[in-house]
C-alpha cells in the first residue's frame, strides 16, 4: 500500500509517499557520529522516480520537478511513526513519538498552477492499493475553495515587494470558511523545515523539542490560496492584454501604470524601477482598490444596505376584475403603468452586528446618539458615526449612488427609480456583499415567481382500470400545453405586451413584483408566436419536472420536445392519475413512509412461511405500487435488513394478485416468470431462502456446464415461477434469455452493473421485461455515475443521457459540493430508490436486539475436487479403524473439511493467492463491502488462527482499510491496544479478525453491530459467547449476527441437524465437535459426502464464471 501526503511550502506543492513494503525502521550509520547531525533519508517513503509514475498512473505525467524536502515528523529512536493511513501486514501497537525529527524525502514539486489542475484533478477516491493522507485531502478542499474565489472573481491586483500579483477577495461568508479550513489543517501540513546552508536541520533538530516552529495555519492557507489565485488569473490572461493599442513611438522606460498592468499578465510579474518609484506606486494603487477592501474579520459591526419596494398600489395588472370602475382591458393596463420608472425605491442605511445579521441598527438612531461607545440592544457600539461615514465613502467607490446622500450631514439613505433599483439589484448589491458590506433585499427577489416563466400542463390519457393497472412507464407518452406565467398567475398575450410594452426591468403583477429579462421577453413572444402550443412529453419527464419543482423552479437541466424557449419552468400541473401519483410521491401530506410516498399498504401474502416486520410489508406494498405503473424500483436497504425476504414475498404477492388466492397452487396457470440475477456466491442462499419462506414458488437454476438452451430452456421457464442466473451468463445467454417474456427482472447486488460500458452491464439492459427491480445495499459506491446507471436498468432516459447527467449532477455534486443540485436530485429519485437504514427510528422499533441470519453458498469447483478427494480418502480409512484411531480420524477429517470450505489455501498451506477461489470469502467481501460503506463495524471469528491470518490480509489488500488481528500468539499488550483502537470513534478500525478460542471471551467489543461466524464451532454457547462479545451491555444498537453455512457440505447438514433438535442441541453438542466421533460410518457418510448443489459451477469471484 502506498499513501500519497501533500505540503504547501510557501510556493511549491510537494507530494511524497509511504509504502508499506519498505523497512519502517533506519540503518544505523557506521563509524563515528559527524559533530552536526543531519537528517537522515526517511527509510519508508518512496523515490522520486517511483513516485512520479505513481502520479502519473492516477492522474497524468504534469509538471514537476524531483527535490529533496527535510520534514519534522513524529519519531522514536528506531525512526519515523508511520502515518495512520498507512496499512501493513505487522502487528503495529500504538507508540507515542519521542519527538519531532528531520526527515529528508523524495517529492515532486508542482508550481501553484499546475497545483492546482493536480489536486482539482485527482479522482475523488483513490484507486486501489492507494490511499489519499489527511494532508492531501485538505488541500484538495483548499483548491476547491480557490476555484470558487476565481468563478467568483474574488481577486483583485496588488503589489507585493517588486512584483504585480493578483490577490484573493476574502469576505463575507468567505472569511469563515477561511477560519474553518485554518483549524481544520492537519498539523502535517505544517512539517516542512528549512535547511541552513550545510543541509543541517534549521529548526526543531533537538530530541528535546516537541514541536517544531512553522508558520500560522491561517498564513499558510492564505499563502496558498493566493498563490494559486495568482497562477489560474495570470496564466488566464496570458494571451490578452490589458492594454489599449498603442500609437506612435514608444518610450524608451515603460511608466510604472503600464508596467504594472503588463505584468498582471506575464510568467513572474516582476517590476523595473526604483524602490522609492515602486513604494508611491504602490501606495498609490492600495488607495485605488481600497474600496474593494473587506473590513478586518475581527469588526463587531459593518454597514448594512436595504433596499425596500414602493408602497403597494392598488392599480396593479388584475385592476378592475371585480367591476370596481377602475377600468380593464388595454387602456386600463395603459393608464396603470405610466410613469412606473419614477416609483420610489428606498435604500436605508443601517449599522449591523457582524455575529447576529439580525441585529439592525437604523442610521437615524447611530445620529441621534451623542456617546462614542453608545450601547444597541445590549451591544457596545465604538465610534459608530465615524463607522458609519467611513462605510458609506467606501461603498460609494462601487455603489456611486451614495455620493449623492453624502451631501446631508447625516445620511440615512436615498430613493431611486425602477432602473435605478433593478441596476441595485444585479449589479450592486453583489459587489457590495464581496466587499464585506451588509445588504437586505426584498424577499421576492430570491423566489422563482420573480420572473417570467412557463407553466406546463399535462393532460393524463383515460386509463383502463384507473390508477395503477400497468398501462403505463416512464417513456409513455403524454400531451401537455404551455402557458406564460409569473408565480401562481398566467398571463394572456395581450397582458403580456402591454407589460413588455413599458421597457422596464422590473414590473408588478397582480401585487407582486417581477422581473422581465430582455431574453425572457423575446422568448415569450417567440412562444406566442407558435400557432400549435399542443405538444408532447414522456411521462417520465412530466414526473422528473414535478418532483423537482418545488420551491426551486426547474432545476433538473431536462429540456422536453423542443423547450428552446429560453424560459425556465415555474410550474406544473396534472390531472386525474397522474395528479395523484405525483401527490403520493411527493409525500405532501400525512402516511408517508418516510420515503416521501403515501403508499397504500397491502396485506402480506398467505402462501409467506413466516412473519413479515412493518417496514417490510411497506417496501412490499412500494414495489406492488411502482410494478402498477411498470416503473423500475431499487430496494437499497442497508445489509440485514431483508431485501431477500421483501422481494420474495413481493413475487407472491403478485402470484396471487394474478391467480386469484383460491388457486395459488395451481401449477398450470400461466404467469410470465421473473429472472432473478445476482453474484454467483449467492445462487445458493437465493434457492435456499425461497424454499425457506415461499415453498409454493417454483424455482430453476440456470448456471453451469450443464445449464440448458434454446427451445429446451424455454419450455422449462414456463414450469417456473423464478429463474436464478447470474451476471457473467447475462453477457454470454443474452440471446437464451431474451427468448423469453419475463413480468420482472430483479438485479441482486445491482452494484455489478454500476460500469456503464460493461459487456454485462449492456447485454442486462437490453434484456425486457415488465418491470425492472434492483436490489443493493450500496446504490452508489464511488461516483453518481453509478446510481445513473442503475436508473437507466430500471427507468430507461428518465435521468437523461450520461453526459447530461455528468453534466447536470454529477461534477456540480462531486466536484463542487453542490447542495442544491444534490437535493434536486434526492427529489427525482425519491419515487423509484427506497432505502431505509438501521439506524431510523421507525426500522429500529421494528427489529430485534439481536438479529441471527444464515448466509449460504457454494464452492467453487476447486473446492468441490478437494472436497471430494479428501471424503473418499478419509471414510476409507475411517471404516477400518476403531478406537481412539478412529476418533481420530473422524476429527482430523472434519477439520479438514472445514478448511476446504473455508478457502483451498488453508488446506494446501502454500500460500497460493486467495481471490476467485473461496465461495465462503466471496460472498465475505461482499457483505464486508456493505458494513464499510454503512460505517458500520464487523467482528469476523474464526477457529483456524492461519484463517484469520489470510483474512486479515486479504481484506486489507481488498478494501485498503486497517484489519486488527487478534489471535493465541497476541501479547496483553497489544490485545488492549486494539480494543482501545476498535472501541473509539472516527478513524478507528472498522473489522476486527479474531482467533474464537482467544477473543471468542473475555473482551469488550461493543462498537461492532455486526458479528461474522466464518467458519462453525457447532457448539452454540461457545458461538453465543463469541457474539457477546458485541451483544452485551453498552451496546447500543441492534446487532446483525451472520453464521457461513457452505451449501451441500457438512455444514449444511450439521446446521440442519442441530435446527432439527434445537432443544436437545446443548446436550448434543456440549462437547463441541467430539459427538461427531460417534457416528457411525454409514452416518458419517450421510454428513460428509458432497452433494450435487453444493458447486455452481464458478470459480468464486462476485460475478461467477460459467462455461
Amino acid at each position: 500500500m502506498q499513501v500519497l501526503h501533500a505540503i504547501w511550502d510557501g510556493g511549491r506543492l510537494h507530494l511524497w509517499a509511504e509504502s508499506s513494503v519498505l523497512p519502517l525502521t533506519v540503518q544505523p550509520r557506521r563509524g563515528r557520529p559527524p559533530k552536526k547531525a543531519k537528517p537522515k533519508t526517511h527509510p519508508f517513503s518512496l523515490s522520486g522516480n517511483v513516485l512520479r509514475e505513481l502520479i502519473t498512473s492516477i492522474f497524468r505525467d504534469a509538471p514537476s520537478t524531483t527535490v529533496t524536502g527535510t520534514f519534522l515528523l513524529p519519531s522514536t529512536k528506531k525512526g519515523p511513526l508511520p502515518s495512520p493511513w498507512l496499512i501493513r501486514d505487522e502487528d503495529c501497537i500504538s507508540v507515542k513519538p519521542e519527538s519531532f525529527s528531520a526527515w529528508n524525502i523524495e517529492t515532486l514539486a508542482f508550481a501553484p498552477h499546475h497545483a492546482l489542475d493536480l489536486l482539482l484533478g485527482l479522482p475523488a477516491r483513490a484507486p486501489h492499493g492507494i490511499a489519499f493522507g489527511g494532508t492531501l485531502g485538505f488541500l484538495i478542499e483548499a483548491a476547491i475553495f480557490s476555484l470558487e474565489l476565481i468563478a467568483r472573481e474574488q481577486f483583485m491586483p496588488e503589489i507585493k515587494g517588486n512584483t504585480a500579483v493578483w490577490k484573493a477577495v476574502i469576505s463575507g461568508d468567505d472569511v469563515e470558511r477561511v477560519q474553518t479550513l485554518a483549524e481544520a489543517m492537519p498539523p502535517a501540513c505544517r512539517a516542512f523545515a528549512p535547511q541552513d546552508d550545510n543541509g543541517s536541520e534549521a529548526a526543531a533538530q533537538s530530541q528535546s523539542q516537541s514541536q517544531p516552529s512553522a508558520p500560522s495555519p491561517r498564513d499558510l492557507i492564505m499563502s496558498f490560496i493566493d498563490s494559486t489565485v495568482d497562477a489560474f488569473v495570470r496564466r488566464s490572461l496570458e494571451s490578452t492584454s490589458l492594454l489599449p493599442p498603442r500609437r506612435g513611438r514608444r518610450p524608451a522606460v515603460t511608466p510604472l501604470p503600464q508596467q504594472f498592468l503588463i505584468a498582471l499578465s506575464s510568467g513572474d510579474g516582476v517590476l523595473d524601477a526604483p524602490a522609492k518609484s515602486l513604494d508611491a506606486f504602490s501606495d498609490e494603487i492600495g488607495g485605488w482598490l481600497s474600496g474593494l477592501k473587506p473590513s478586518a474579520p475581527d469588526v463587531l459591526f459593518r454597514t448594512c444596505f436595504r433596499l425596500d419596494s414602493p408602497p403597494e398600489r392598488s392599480d396593479d395588472l388584475d385592476g378592475d376584475e371585480e367591476g370596481t370602475g377602475n377600468g380593464s382591458g388595454e387602456e386600463g393596463m395603459r393608464k396603470r403603468h405610466v410613469n412606473r420608472d419614477y416609483d420610489v425605491w428606498s435604500v436605508r442605511f443601517f449599522l449591523q452586528a457582524t455575529d447576529d445579521p439580525s441585529l439592525l441598527i437604523p442610521a437615524e438612531t447611530v445620529w441621534n446618539t451623542r456617546s462614542k461607545t453608545p450601547t444597541f440592544l445590549q451591544r457596545k457600539f465604538e465610534n459608530p458615526q465615524e463607522q458609519l461615514l467611513a462605510d458609506l465613502g467606501r461603498a460609494s467607490r462601487v455603489f456611486p449612488a451614495i455620493e449623492a446622500s453624502l451631501e446631508d450631514a447625516r445620511p440615512v439613505g436615498f430613493g431611486m427609480s425602477t432602473s435605478q433599483a433593478y441596476a441595485f439589484l444585479r449589479e450592486s448589491a453583489p459587489l457590495l456583499e464581496q466587499n464585506g458590506f451588509g445588504v437586505l433585499l426584498p424577499p421576492w427577489w430570491e423566489k422563482p415567481s420573480a420572473r417570467i416563466g412557463v407553466k406546463l400542463k399535462v393532460k393524463s390519457q383515460a386509463q383502463e382500470g384507473g390508477i395503477g393497472s400497468g398501462h403505463f412507464n416512464v417513456k409513455s407518452i403524454m400531451s401537455y400545453d404551455w402557458e406564460v406565467a409569473i408565480g401562481d398567475n398566467t398571463l394572456s398575450e395581450e397582458e403580456f405586451a402591454h407589460l413588455a410594452g413599458l421597457k422596464l426591468p422590473l414590473v408588478q403583477v397582480r401585487g407582486e413584483w417581477v422581473e422581465l429579462r430582455p431574453e425572457d421577453i423575446d422568448s415569450a413572444i417567440n412562444f406566442f408566436e407558435k400557432k400549435e402550443r399542443a405538444r408532447e412529453i414522456t411521462l417520465g419527464e412530466a414526473m422528473r419536472l414535478g418532483l423537482s419543482l418545488g420551491d426551486e423552479g426547474d432545476e433538473t437541466g431536462a429540456d422536453p420536445q423542443e423547450s428552446g424557449r429560453g424560459l425556465p419552468i415555474v410550474g406544473i400541473e396534472a390531472e386525474g392519475w397522474l395528479e395523484e401519483m405525483l401527490s403520493r410521491f411527493s409525500g405532501a401530506g400525512d402516511g408517508g413512509d418516510g420515503n416521501g410516498a403515501k403508499i397504500t399498504q397491502i396485506t402480506p401474502p398467505k402462501g409467506f412461511n413466516g412473519t413479515l416486520r412493518p417496514y417490510q410489508v411497506k417496501g412490499i406494498s412500494w414495489l406492488a405500487y411502482l410494478s402498477g405503473f411498470g416503473f423500475g424500483a431499487c430496494l437499497a436497504d442497508d445489509m440485514g435488513l431483508g431485501k431477500t425476504v421483501e422481494l420474495i414475498a413481493f413475487l407472491l404477492h403478485v402470484r396471487e394478485k394474478e391467480a386469484g388466492q383460491e388457486k395459488v397452487l395451481d401449477l398450470d396457470l400461466n404467469i410470465d416468470p421473473t429472472l432473478l440475477i445476482c453474484p454467483m456466491s449467492v445462487v445458493g442462499n437465493w434457492q435456499r431462502e425461497v424454499e425457506r419462506f415461499a415453498p409454493h414458488l417454483r424455482v430453476m437454476i440456470h448456471h453451469g456446464t450443464d445449464r440448458l438452451a434454446g427451445s429446451d430452456f424455454a419450455d422449462e421457464v414456463e414450469r417456473n415461477d423464478l429463474v436464478i442466473s447470474t451476471y457473467s451468463l447475462a453477457h454470454r445467454d443474452e440471446e437464451v434469455l431474451s427468448q423469453v417474456n419475463w413480468q420482472h427482472i430483479v438485479l441482486d447486488e445491482a452494484q455489478n452493473i454500476k460500469n456503464p460500458g460493461a459487456k454485462q452491464t449492456q447485454a442486462i439492459k437490453r434484456l425486457k421485461a415488465g418491470q425492472m427491480i434492483a436490489l443493493t445495499g450500496t446504490p452508489v459506491e464511488n461516483r453518481l455515475s453509478e446510481l445513473w446507471s442503475i436508473m437507466e436498468f430500471l427507468n430507461s432516459g428518465y435521468l437523461g443521457s450520461a453526459r447530461s447527467f455528468r453534466t447536470n449532477f454529477a461534477i456540480p455534486i462531486e466536484k463542487y459540493r453542490d447542495k442544491g443540485r444534490a437535493e434536486v436530485l434526492r427529489r427525482i429519485i425519491q419515487p423509484f430508490v427506497l432505502r431505509r437504514m438501521k439506524t431510523d427510528p421507525t426500522i429500529i422499533q421494528d427489529l430485534p436486539e439481536k438479529m441471527e441470519l444464515k448466509v449460504y453458498h457454494n464452492l467453487t469447483n476447486e473446492q468441490a475436487s478437494l472436497y471430494e478427494a479428501v471424503v473418499d480418502e478419509m471414510l476409507d480409512k475411517i471404516d477400518n479403524s476403531e478406537g481412539i484411531e478412529r476418533k481420530g480420524l473422524v476429527l482430523s477429517t472434519l477439520t479438514r473439511l472445514k478448511q476446504i470450505c473455508n478457502h483451498p489455501a488453508l488446506f494446501l498451506q502454500d500460500g497460493s493467492a486467495l481471490p476467485g477461489r473461496s465461495g465462503k470469502l466471496t460472498r465475505t467481501e461482499e457483505m464486508i463491502d456493505e458494513v464499510l460503506a454503512e460505517g458500520d463495524k464487523a467482528l469476523i471469528f474464526t477457529q483456524f488462527a492461519g484463517m484469520g491470518a489470510m483474512l486479515r490480509h486479504h481484506l486489507q489488500e481488498r478494501f485498503d482499510c486497517e484489519v486488527l488481528f487478534l489471535h493465541g500468539g497476541t501479547s496483553r499488550k497489544q490485545r488492549d491496544e486494539m480494543v482501545r483502537r476498535f472501541q473509539e470513534d472516527g478513524g478507528a478500525p472498522q473489522l476486527f479478525v479474531l482467533s474464537l478460542k482467544a477473543g471468542g471471551f473475555g473482551l469488550n467489543l461493543t462498537a461492532a453491530n455486526h458479528v461474522f461466524h466464518f467458519d462453525r464451532w457447532w457448539n452454540p454457547a461457545v458461538e453465543n459467547q463469541a457474539t457477546d462479545r458485541a451483544f452485551r451491555i453498552g451496546q447500543e444498537r441492534n446487532v446483525f449476527v451472520h453464521k457461513f453455512v457452505c451449501i451441500g457440505t457438512l455444514e449444511e447438514r450439521i446446521d440442519q441437524m442441530l435446527e432439527d433438535k434445537k432443544e436437545l442441541a446443548d446436550a448434543i453438542v456440549g462437547a463441541g465437535e467430539a459427538w461427531l466421533t460417534e457416528l457411525s460410518t454409514s452416518e458419517l457418510k450421510d454428513i460428509f459426502t458432497l452433494s450435487r448443489d453444493a458447486a455452481c459451477g464458478g470459480t468464486g469471484d462476485g460475478a461467477g464464471s460459467d462455461l
